[in-house]
Order: structure tokens, then C-alpha cells, then sequence
């Protein structure tokens, strides 16, 4: 189904284009850069439209730069996703490929499946990967992200919410809209914190949580701009810090950690990448959390962000 697949639902490396998109940006060594993230998710995504076998697909992405290929994965798993809603007689794609071979990305993955669930009209629970109970509401956050990214005037600018989302899952899915934010603004610190600022405060803690994880994964800025960051979060900065933890997590579990991390997780979380991580794994909460006295039925992921906010409610330092 490889040629006919790419037919149907590839996208133009064209359509990741700043120039495409709209969004600003102060240097045209960082648009390049950004929109080297737009290149490498669409690689992956139409490898996987072509082949859908976890080893084969692997080893393909496998030849990304360590620091790009993430993304590459996350644009994969958008392809497994796909083609799994599109052939409910051979499903299973995507959850052998996180069974696999992208273990190591699992969290990312999760992600990319998410842009599924903006790209396919089905309900929504019909095309969520079911992997962990945990992770798997960060597939709402892929779907902010690609509305904020592909459709910014609507889900940034409007404030837009599609009518599919609700109840906790609104919450990942500003998660997703805080990450967009940093490539529909070219990871400018000053538009960003204006576009946060103008949604309504009960959104705001979760976009300022994407933005860190944004800042952290993607990067791109130098020092003196992550602390701008740090000093406009405010009273967020837990937020904005368990972002950073996520993405060290994220790059520490797939073996490619890069300087920018480790730059946005000393900032903003006043500890190395590694040690940023290792707090995520800490307080990480089981499933049944959830179902726990005082926990009000508030979910597992939920709680797990909760307590690594609170590890990072002191100016960006552990307790």
C-alpha cells in the first residue's frame, strides 16, 4: 500500500515552511533549523506510509541525525496511526512498532500518533494508541500541536478548540498548543509569552508546560534567551520546568541528549538533563493512582505532572 498510501494522505515537505505556515522568526539560521524539525517529521511519516515493518522502518530512521531523529519518529508513528484507522482488518502497526524498535521514543511516539486524530474523521477514541495508561494522553497533545501548527489562526489566534476534545484531554491538548507556539514564533520569547498571555489563565499553566518542553526538545536559542523565558513564565515556571524534565526524559530514554537540553534543564530547572529526568522518574505515579483516596478521580498523568511541579516550585529548584 506504500504508493498508494502516499497518494492519498502525504504531505508537501513544502507545507512545513515558515514562508508556508506564516510564522516569524528573528534569524534565518534558526527558521533553518526549525523547519529542519518540519523536514524530519515528514521523512519519517511518509517512511512509514511506504513501510510499516517496525525493523525495516527502524533502521530507516536510524539514519537521522541523533538530534533530528526524534522527530522523524514522531512523524512515523502519525504514518502507523493512519494506516492502522484506515485498515481495521490489519491494525497493530503502531503498537509493534512501540513494542520494538521505538521503545527507546515511546514518549514522542505517542505524540506523533496524536496528529493522527486531527487528520482523520473518525471518533476519536477509534484511532487513539492504547500503549500505556499512563502516556497515552500525550497523543492530545499531538493534536494541539498540530492544530496550533498547521492551523495557528484558529487554535493560537482564535483560541479555537475542536468539538472531539474534552474533559482532561483539553488539558494535554494546551500541552501541544504551548509547543506549536515555538515554531509559529520562531522561539521568539517576547510574541510567545504575548500569545500565552492572552489566553484565558486556566489555559495558560499548560501552554507555559509545552513551551518549556519545546524550548528543552527542540531548542535553538542561545542562554541569555532561556532565561528571558524563565523570568516571563513567572509565576509558571514549575510549569514551564516540567516541560524541560519532560523533554529530558524524552532524550535521555532514546539515547540522543544534546547541549540544548542540557542548556534549558540547568536554566530552567536548575539541574543537569540527566538529573531533570531522573525526577520524572521519581515521582512518576502508577495507573491506579488515579483511583486512590484524595486523588478525586483526577488521572495518573495528571498527578505524575502535578509532582514534578512541585519538585521545581522554588525558582526553578527541587525542594
Amino acid at each position: 500500500m506504500g504508493g498508494i498510501s502516499r497518494r492519498l494522505f502525504g504531505i508537501s515537505p513544502a507545507e512545513t515552511s515558515f514562508a508556508k505556515r506564516g510564522f516569524r522568526y528573528d534569524t534565518g539560521d534558526l527558521r533553518e533549523r526549525l523547519e529542519e524539525v518540519g523536514r524530519c517529521f515528514v521523512f519519517g511519516y511518509h517512511t512509514a506510509l511506504a513501510e510499516d515493518r517496525p525493523e525495516p522502518l527502524a533502521e530507516k530512521l536510524e539514519a537521522v541525525a541523533p538530534e533530528f531523529r526524534g522527530f522523524s519518529y514522531e512523524g512515523a508513528a502519525m504514518g502507523l496511526a493512519i494506516l492502522d484507522a484506515m485498515t481495521p482488518w490489519r491494525r497493530g502497526r503502531l503498537t509493534a512498532f512501540l513494542r520494538g524498535p521505538a521503545a527507546p521514543h515511546v514518549y514522542i511516539v505517542v505524540v506523533g500518533s496524536g496528529w493522527a486524530l486531527a487528520r482523520l474523521p473518525f471518533p476519536v477514541e477509534r484511532t487513539r494508541v492504547r500503549f500505556d495508561p499512563i502516556l497515552d494522553w500525550l497523543a492530545f497533545d499531538g493534536y494541539g500541536f498540530h492544530q496550533g501548527y498547521f492551523h495557528w489562526q484558529r487554535a493560537i489566534v482564535g483560541q479555537e478548540v475542536p468539538r472531539r476534545v474534552s474533559g482532561y484531554a483539553l488539558r494535554v491538548f494546551d500541552h501541544g498548543i504551548g509547543r506549536s507556539l515555538w515554531f509559529v514564533e520562531g522561539a521568539g520569547v517576547e510574541r510567545i509569552t504575548a500569545r500565552v498571555q492572552a489566553f484565558p489563565a486556566r489555559r495558560q499553566p499548560d501552554i507555559w508546560s509545552g513551551v518549556g518542553l519545546a524550548c528543552a526538545y527542540a531548542g535553538g536559542v542561545p542562554r541569555a534567551s532561556v532565561e528571558d523565558l524563565k523570568a516571563a513564565a513567572g509565576a509558571h515556571l514549575p510549569h514551564l520546568a516540567q516541560g524541560a524534565a519532560f523533554a529530558a526524559k524524552c532524550r535521555t530514554r532514546a539515547g540522543n541528549l544534546v547541549p540544548h537540553t542540557e542548556l534549558a534543564c540547568q536554566v530552567l530547572c536548575g539541574m543537569s538533563a540527566v538529573e531533570a529526568s531522573a525526577v520524572t522518574d521519581e515521582v512518576r505515579v502508577e495507573p491506579s493512582a488515579e483511583e486512590t483516596p484524595g486523588s478525586h478521580g483526577v488521572p495518573a498523568f495528571e498527578l505524575w505532572r502535578r509532582r514534578i511541579q512541585q519538585r521545581f516550585e522554588y525558582g526553578g529548584t527541587t525542594a
